[in-house]
């Protein structure tokens, strides 16, 4: 009876959850409201004459008004500038064109299923989780493909498939800032935390690589904890599936076609790689930087336009072979597809331009920096209790507002000088914020798959709800919090970089 009660006040209470965020305006008129309250807090405080002293330059920074005649003019003449100059923007524009070759022609979907279909039976869960990972590589994909395709594969082997969904579930969003390549993630990010940065110094650069030896290790980490807590909590949970009327789905297998076009794309990664590594292995390569740094190279710069044009030939190869690519129009129209994808994210960046320029040019953004800064040091918070309740914080946004940009576009501009001003890194405020990102993603009602994944567990459990859903998800949250939590404070004890060119401390 016990357990009835916990059940209904927990279904109660992620019931207000749900309500509350689903009355939340659009990301897009949250920004809006965002530039309208800083243009009245401009006004506020240049009439109460806000000020600080810049720890760096010395220099006096004072609050600029931009409903003045000189804040006026600001804003109707850069309206346009903030949005196309705005850092994200082209970055996620330029890779989506690259992924959206690579996944209408169906090789990012047949590089998924190879994976599942290669494993040992073993290892079947591992794989699942660790693909669920991988897949984040490709924007969505592996909520749409590889989630329902989980539940088939453990029908197929003779296990539960909601088991099999919540693995792949778990590594598909849970392990959202894992991968082992980058994915369209990780420069949007990055050009949010570079706009943010440069508040406090103009000329500092966030490369989409910043998190990179961060994000492999986790990969592995999040895919062990995830494969644990499968096998050890959720599979006795669910016990022997009973299909229905007898029902037996199978996973397809490749066709000769498949393979031979994975062949081919294989091939030209590999012709991709070593014009790579001619470009870098010699002291003088081309895509080497100034006296031959690495780490401030064309080929980290660089890497949207790799990422770009490697994924597009790949796709346009594979496509061809499979033809499902008959001629350029056909890929021309895979790239407009992944542009329509991102119609809502464009408005969106349109008004969180704003939000950003207004912030930064009305001296706000590092007004309340400073003065962050020396409350966090007044408080005498060491940089691991900073940390974890950095974590904790974004985690529990994550639970009412579902976009990982639209997030940290609001706590960037805040978050990132503060710590810049305290000696941390954007690298290391952003890698934190995508830890607490992630590990509620599995279990918030507002994240933007939620009920497509209630509609892929009910084909197996017609009375699935939110409460199976977070019932069977709670677990990974924890575990994955703590594992990731403990990965990342040893990796501070031991000041690992972040990624190329990306120290801990500043």
């Amino acid at each position: 009876m016990t357990k009835k009660n916990k059940v209904t006040l927990m279904q109660h209470f992620l019931n207000i959850v749900e309500k509350g965020g689903n009355a939340l305006p659009h990301p897009a008129t949250l920004f809006l409201a965002f530039a309208v309250i800083t243009l009245i807090l401009s006004w506020i405080a240049g009439i109460l004459d806000w000020q600080v002293m810049h720890p760096a330059t010395q220099e006096i920074i004072e609050a600029k008004n931009l409903l003045s005649t000189e804040g006026v003019r600001f804003i109707l003449e850069k309206t346009v500038t903030n949005f196309t100059d705005f850092a994200p923007l082209g970055i996620v524009l330029v890779a989506m064109l690259g992924i959206g070759i690579a996944e209408s022609s169906g090789l990012i979907g047949v590089v998924i299923r190879l994976l599942v279909l290669s494993a040992p039976t073993s290892l079947l869960t591992f794989v699942l989780v660790f693909s669920g990972i991988l897949s984040n590589m490709a924007s969505d994909i592996g909520y749409v493909l590889l989630i329902p395709m989980a539940g088939i594969i453990f029908i197929a082997v003779g296990r539960h498939p909601i088991v099999g969904m919540a693995a792949a579930f778990a590594g598909v969003s849970g392990g959202f800032s894992a991968n082992l390549l980058l994915g369209t993630i990780d420069p949007l990010l990055a050009g949010l935390s570079q706009e943010a940065a440069q508040i406090i110094d103009t000329d500092y650069i966030v490369n989409p690589t910043a998190n990179y030896y961060f994000m492999i290790v986790s990969t592995f980490v999040i895919a062990g904890i995830g494969t644990w807590v499968t096998e050890k909590i959720i599979a006795p949970r669910f016990g022997k599936y009973m299909p229905e009327n007898g029902e037996d789905e199978k996973l397809e297998r490749l066709t000769a076609y498949e393979k031979k076009g994975l062949l081919y794309s294989f091939l030209t990664f590999i012709l991709f790689l070593i014009i790579i590594l001619i470009g870098i292995v010699p002291t003088d390569g081309i895509l080497r930087g100034e006296g031959g740094s690495v780490l401030r190279s064309p080929l980290l710069h660089g890497v949207v336009t790799l990422l770009f044009v490697i994924a597009g030939s790949m796709g346009i190869v594979y496509g061809l072979t499979v033809k499902k690519f008959k001629n350029d129009a056909d890929i021309m129209q895979g790239m407009a597809e992944s542009m329509k994808t991102l119609a809502t994210y464009i408005v969106l960046v349109f008004f969180a331009a704003q939000f950003v320029a207004y912030f930064k040019e009305s001296n706000l953004g590092i007004i309340l920096a400073v003065n962050g800064a020396e409350t966090l040091k007044a408080a005498n918070l060491n940089i691991y209790v900073l940390m974890i309740l950095f974590i904790l914080f974004a985690a529990t946004i994550n639970m009412l507002m579902g976009s990982a940009s639209a997030k940290w576009a609001i706590m960037a501009p805040v978050f990132i000088p503060i710590f810049m001003l305290m000696g941390f890194s954007p690298e290391l405020s952003q890698v934190v914020f995508r830890i607490g990102d992630s590990v509620t993603n599995i279990i918030s009602p507002m994240m933007s798959f939620f009920a497509l994944i209630i509609a892929f567990f009910q084909k197996y459990d017609k009375k699935a709800g939110i409460g199976t859903i977070i019932s069977t998800m709670i677990p990974y949250s924890i575990l994955f919090f703590i594992a990731w939590t403990v990965l990342l404070l040893g990796w501070i004890y031991f000041n690992i970089p972040l990624g190329p060119d990306s120290p801990i401390y500043l």
